[in-house]
């Protein structure tokens, strides 16, 4: 087994696929929401696609080294603690994992230089960590399919 989160996600091999992976939980964390707050997340995320196709997959990968940064001191301390399931831990976790994971996509959004990203993600930001919250038990799994092929 890889010893860091970082060998596991960033390995050239693998990396493609996690970035596919990745795009895929995106979508469905997307298409599952529901109210008005799901339709603003909807319509957003369709307006991000529609402003530059191919955006979801290209932002997956150059957010994944700092995403996996993020992750790392959790999946440190998981395997530390001789844990079999990356999402539970997250859910376990999920203010301070959504806050780490958050500050990689705030950051990254201030420095955009395109106003449009810029306002689409200033109306996503206010249920972003409902929203990333709800997606850490799919992203654990997902992480743990990776770190069994490590």
């Amino acid at each position: 087994m890889a010893a860091s989160l970082k060998e596991i996600l960033l390995d050239t091999n693998r990396r493609p696929a996690v970035v596919t992976d990745l795009q895929t939980l995106v979508d469905e964390e997307v298409s599952e929401k529901g109210g008005v707050s799901g339709a603003v997340v909807k319509t957003g995320y369709a307006a991000v696609k529609k402003i530059k196709p191919g955006i979801i997959p290209a932002a997956v990968d150059s957010l994944l080294d700092d995403f996996a940064g993020a992750l790392e001191p959790f999946y440190g301390d998981f395997r530390a603690q001789g844990g079999s399931d990356f999402g539970a831990y997250l859910t376990n976790r999920s203010d301070e994992a959504s806050d780490a994971l958050l500050g990689v996509t705030d950051a990254r959004a201030e420095k955009s230089s395109r106003d449009s990203i810029k306002k689409v993600y200033g109306k996503l930001r206010p249920n972003g960590k409902k929203n990333v919250e709800e997606a850490l038990p799919r992203l654990g799994k997902l992480i743990d399919k990776h770190a069994a092929n490590a």
